[in-house]
C-alpha cells in the first residue's frame, strides 16, 4: 500500500496535499483498494465554503456509494473535471491523476489535526 510521507491524511481515508493556501484532496489508496473499481465521481460544491467533516461529494464504486469528506475548512476552487470521464483514474493513480478538489484553506492550522503518513499506515495496519 502507497502512503506517500509528504502527504497529511484523515481517519476517513481522504489525503491532503498543501500547496501555499492551497490543499488538494483525494482518497488514498487503500480507501479505493477497499471501494473497489470506481465508475464515478460526484463532486458539486465547487465554489462552496465547507467547515471540515462536511461532505463535499460523494464516489461510485460497482458495489457502494462513499461520502468524502472535507479534510480542512476551505472554499472549493476546483474540481478534477478529468475524473466525469475518466473515474478509473483514482483506482490507478489517487495520489496524482486521480485527486478530486482543491481547496482554498480557511485555516491551515487545522493541518496540525490531521494524521501523519506513519500514523495513517497505523490507522489501516
Amino acid at each position: 500500500m502507497n502512503v506517500p510521507a509528504e502527504l497529511k491524511y484523515t481517519k476517513d481515508h481522504e489525503w491532503v496535499r498543501v500547496e501555499g493556501d492551497t490543499a488538494t484532496i483525494g482518497i488514498t489508496d487503500f480507501a479505493q483498494r477497499e471501494l473497489g473499481d470506481i465508475v464515478y465521481v460526484d463532486i458539486e460544491t465547487e465554489g462552496e465554503d465547507l467547515d471540515a467533516g462536511t461532505t463535499f461529494g460523494t464516489v461510485e464504486a460497482v458495489k457502494t456509494v462513499a461520502d468524502l469528506f472535507m479534510p480542512v475548512s476551505g472554499t472549493v476552487s476546483e474540481v478534477n473535471a478529468a475524473l466525469e470521464d475518466a473515474p478509473d483514474a483514482v483506482n490507478k493513480d489517487p495520489f496524482g491523476e486521480g485527486w478530486m478538489a482543491k481547496i482554498t484553506l480557511r485555516d491551515a492550522s487545522e493541518l496540525d489535526g490531521l494524521l501523519s503518513a506513519e500514523q495513517y499506515g497505523e490507522l489501516v495496519g
